[in-house]
Formats: structure tokens, C-alpha cells, sequence
């Protein structure tokens, strides 16, 4: 597929990176965000999950009390085998300064160490305290993520259903990785191809996974009846392109709200690696609006 020339004039400009690997993924992982350094207008919490040992940042407008502020559950991507907390998390603190909005990013613990559905349950667990100890507005809860961490907001989603909560007012999908079997048509060139996707999900699932999760991998669930509104966005030239349409198309037969944007010529996780390019600022400034629609 095509790239919007001025990404694809950006993304050749970046230094060649090695081959996502077995043997690779201990020199990358350093690369992961470094800590967050807030300024004068964001207050900075660092949380664990009392029984869990889950880490959590909780970021707030600096001199306010997070009593009856909106919400926004942050779940990082990374392919669930690297990144953190603080990987992308330009994207929602634009939330915390247009909405007022408390952000609580989640430190899950990654793949190939930890394997299955401990991810997501992880990221759940994060919620459930988050919603019932930060005094915020629990009317207002949007989970979010960014690749992996799309696809665990919709994991997050699911189980929030299932379980009878937290009730969540929406979930944020940016480019969401949510189909282990990785029958993508749309590779174009980008930072994450199909061989790099295999590698995520069998560092996630194990050599013989048997059954796997619809928590897991989100394109399984049966049922996606009961969701909170959705919304979903992509790169056309990006390889989950066509795994998000599908997502989107079972909300709406199932009876669900969902808003689908595919970006023409993005590729996977263009506006979180060029926030300035042309493409990137109308995608940020759309997701945006539907958030503000959503929360006001």
C-alpha cells in the first residue's frame, strides 16, 4: 500500500533497525520511554497495585483533586514483549490538558516472561483499583491503548463486561493488535511486518498455545454485544488495517457504537512516531473530538 509521501519521507529517514528477534529483543528493549518528567502542570503519582506488585503513574493537573475528573486508562504498546508505562504517553496526556482528565498508565508485565492472558489481567486488575481508590468520575472511565496496548484496552473492555465492571464510558483502539493469527493483506513498509508480528504473538502465546483467549486476542470473542462505544483507527498501508475494520463491523452488527478512521497512507504507529506530520495532526486532533464528545 501507498504511504502518505511525507511519512514515507520521514520513515526513510530513520536508521535501520534489526529484525525483532529472540536474540534481538534484549538490545531493543532498552529503547523503551524513559520516566516521565512532568513539569509544574502535571502532578505525578507512582502506585503499585496493593497484592498485585502492578506499577501504575497516575498523572493529574497540577493543584486539582482527581475527585470527579474524567479518566483515562492508559495500556502502552510494544507488541506486548517491550515498551512501558511511559511509552506514548504524549497521546493521552493531550487528554489530560484538554478534559482535565486523570491519566493512570500500567506497567504489564511482557512477553516472553510472562505469557497467556497475564497481560490483560494484569491491566484489568490495574483498572479495578484505579477506578475504585482515585475518586474519579466513574462515569467517565475510558480505557486506551496504542497497538498492543489497543488490543489489551480491548481485552480490558471485554472482561470490564463480563465481569460487571468497571462500567466504562469508551474504549480508545489506536491501531489495535487484536488477532493472533496474523492474516494481515495490508503489509506495506512500516515498523511492524508480519514477520515481526508472528514473533509478538508466539512470545505471547507459546509454541503450543491450545486454547486461547478472547481476552487475549479480542478478534475471537463471540460476542461483542455490550461494549462501551468504540473508537478505532489505522493506517491504510498498516498491517492491522484490515483485523480493526472487522473489529469495528462486528460492533456495529452486534448492535454496539463504534467510529472507524483508517488513515490514508499511515502506516503502523505513524502519529505516535511523527506527532507533527500533516497525517498525524489530523488523526490526534480527530480522536480528540471524539473523546471530548464523548466525555462532555
Amino acid at each position: 500500500m501507498p504511504l502518505d509521501p511525507e511519512l514515507g519521507t520521514l520513515l526513510a529517514g530513520l536508521p535501520p533497525m534489526p529484525p525483532l528477534t529472540a536474540e534481538t529483543l534484549d538490545r531493543i528493549r532498552p529503547y523503551a520511554a524513559p520516566p516521565f518528567t512532568p513539569g509544574e502542570a502535571i502532578t505525578q503519582r507512582e502506585v503499585t497495585v496493593p497484592g498485585t506488585g502492578i506499577p501504575l503513574t497516575v498523572l493529574s493537573p497540577a493543584g486539582t483533586l482527581p475527585a470527579g475528573a474524567p479518566c483515562v486508562y492508559w495500556m502502552h504498546g510494544g507488541g506486548m514483549v517491550m515498551g512501558n508505562r511511559y511509552s506514548q504517553i504524549d497521546i493521552p496526556l493531550a487528554w489530560l490538558a484538554a478534559f482535565g482528565a486523570v491519566v493512570v498508565s500500567v506497567d504489564y508485565r511482557l512477553a516472553p516472561e510472562a505469557q497467556g492472558s497475564t497481560a490483560v489481567e494484569d491491566c484489568y486488575a490495574g483498572l479495578v483499583w484505579a477506578a475504585a481508590e482515585l475518586g474519579v468520575d466513574a462515569g467517565r472511565i475510558v480505557v486506551a491503548g496504542a497497538s498492543a496496548g489497543g488490543g489489551l484496552a480491548a481485552g480490558v473492555a471485554l472482561l470490564a463486561r463480563d465481569r460487571g465492571g468497571p462500567v466504562l464510558a469508551g474504549q480508545v483502539l489506536i491501531g489495535p493488535m487484536l488477532d493472533h493469527r496474523n492474516r494481515a493483506t495490508a503489509t506495506g513498509p512500516g515498523t511492524w511486518t508480519r514477520e515481526t508480528n508472528e514473533f509478538a504473538w508466539r512470545s505471547l502465546l507459546g509454541e503450543s498455545p491450545g486454547e486461547i483467549s478472547p481476552y487475549v486476542s479480542p478478534a475471537l470473542a463471540d460476542d461483542l454485544s455490550g461494549l462501551p462505544p468504540a473508537y478505532i483507527d489505522a493506517g491504510s498501508a498498516e498491517l492491522f488495517r484490515d483485523e480493526d475494520v472487522a473489529y469495528a463491523n462486528r460492533i456495529w452488527s452486534s448492535g454496539g457504537e463504534a467510529e472507524l478512521h483508517v488513515w490514508s497512507g499511515g502506516f503502523h504507529g505513524f502519529d505516535a512516531l511523527f506527532p507533527d506530520a500533516t497525517l498525524s495532526v489530523a488523526a490526534r486532533v480527530t480522536r480528540t473530538g471524539w473523546l471530548s464528545r464523548l466525555l462532555r
